[in-house]
């Protein structure tokens, strides 16, 4: 059994994670996340979705979305309202590094190439991309409502790798 290792591309903000560190300021003595009423780093790890614990903090604050999934959730509808919640924030949370030692991007755009694929990229796509989709303003109302400020000062273009066993 080998190793899958995908490139991920992304722009936005490195948010770092516990194992390598959390890159956003305001990190406590032993280098924790601040205090997050949407999130308790200390919890039981199968409680401790940090991805998951995301994408509920902005799909109520930014895009309103409170449902929760019921049974008969694909029947009425659920998921494709919340899929049109998701896009009205356009920001995601990327896992990187891997699963047993995780890191996280806060990503207004994302592209991942598994092993074995490619992806050609225009340089001049990826200058313009950023102001024309309004990628800037969407990660600063998604870190607001996270109340995290990363220790980049502005957002950018950077590659990740994940691998997993």
């Amino acid at each position: 059994m080998g190793q899958a290792t995908d490139a991920i591309l992304v722009y936005g903000y490195d948010l770092g994670g516990p194992d390598e560190g959390w890159k956003v300021h305001g990190l406590g003595k032993y280098g924790e996340l601040p205090p997050l009423d949407w999130y308790d780093e200390d919890a039981d790890e199968d409680d401790n979705d940090f991805v998951s614990a995301v994408e509920s903090r902005m799909l109520a604050v930014v895009a309103g979305f409170t449902e929760q999934c019921e049974p008969d959730a694909r029947e009425n509808g659920y998921y494709d309202r919340k899929t049109a919640a998701e896009k009205r924030i356009g920001v995601v949370t990327e896992m990187y590094c891997s699963h047993s030692s995780p890191m996280y991007a806060l990503a207004a755009h994302s592209t991942t190439v598994h092993r074995g694929h490619i992806e050609y990229l225009d340089p001049d796509d990826m200058l313009s991309r950023p102001a024309t989709q309004d990628w800037d303003s969407r990660l600063v109302v998604a870190l607001d409502a996270l109340g995290l400020t990363p220790l980049e000062q502005r957002p950018r273009w950077f590659l990740v790798s994940y691998g997993d066993l």
